[in-house]
Parts: C-alpha cells; sequence; structure tokens
C-alpha cells in the first residue's frame, strides 16, 4: 500500500475529512488530496506530523511494505521509528533546535541539552543567565535539530 492510500485510510478511521486535516496540518485540502491520490508527497516534518496526528508510525507511512499501523511501532526490541531512535540516541547531546512559530521562543536557536524523550515530548535543559532551565517541548514544535560539539 502506498503512503496516500495510508494517509486516507488512518485519517477514515479518525474520522476527518481532508479539509479538517488539512486545517490540522496547515496546507490546504488540495494538498491533502494531492498526498492521498500519490500525485504528491508530504515533506518530512508533515510525515512526523501526520504519523502523530492520525496516531500510526512513520514507519507504516514511509515504507509501502508495512501493511498494519501497528508495523513500526514500539515492540520489545525497542523502537523502529527513525525519528524515536534518532532522539533517543541524541539523549544527554548538546544540540541547537529550530521551532515552529509557536513554540517557545526562549528555546529558538539556544544551546540545550536533551535530559529525556518519551516519543511525543522532550525534556531540555539550558542556560539562561547563571541559571539552569528546563523545558518540555513538543516534538511536533521541532522544526529541526543542530548538533552540536561539547565544549561549544
Amino acid at each position: 500500500m502506498k503512503i496516500g492510500e495510508k494517509i486516507a485510510e488512518a485519517r477514515k478511521k479518525k474520522n476527518l475529512t481532508q479539509e479538517q486535516l488539512a486545517e490540522l496540518m496547515a496546507v490546504t485540502r488540495q494538498t491533502v488530496s494531492r498526498w492521498e491520490s500519490n500525485l504528491a508527497y508530504p515533506e518530512m516534518e508533515k510525515v512526523v506530523k501526520l504519523a502523530s496526528l492520525l496516531k500510526v508510525s512513520c514507519d507504516y507511512l514511509l515504507n509501502d511494505d508495512y501493511e498494519s499501523p501497528t508495523d513500526g511501532a514500539e515492540s520489545a526490541g525497542g523502537p523502529r521509528n527513525p525519528v524515536t531512535r534518532l532522539l533517543l540516541a541524541a539523549k544527554g547531546r548538546l544540540v541547537r533546535m529550530q521551532l515552529t512559530d509557536e513554540a517557545d521562543y526562549d528555546l529558538y536557536n539556544k544551546l540545550c541539552t536533551i535530559v529525556e524523550f518519551d516519543g511525543m515530548w522532550m525534556k531540555v535543559e539550558y542556560k539562561k543567565g547563571k541559571a539552569t532551565e528546563s523545558r518540555l517541548v513538543p516534538i511536533s514544535a521541532i522544526t529541526s535539530l543542530k548538533f552540536e560539539k561539547e565544549g561549544k
């Protein structure tokens, strides 16, 4: 099954119209229609947001071999979602985050340390003056992460 068919199927299971999904994704209804018709493909950050909204894994949406929405979900072998694996591996690392407009401006392009990650949220620590602050950041608010070397 192709990504478009998977998006349409998952959207219908959530009782969403194309227009409602488009509004949640901040795109036009025509964009959702093109995705579902396999005439266009969502950008990677849109795939992550789609997976979150539709309660399916990124692996399921992106891999034509996965036929079940639970394929690629966490299993006894650990998380299989590439975004989840990346962020779990980044725990304890220094990063700079680019965030969506509605996200916390204190964190925008700040040097942060990833303290915890649970799949939908990430806890980070950063310096604000002489104090160390910590914040929870929704994964959907992160547009990019840049890994920094220690001592920067």
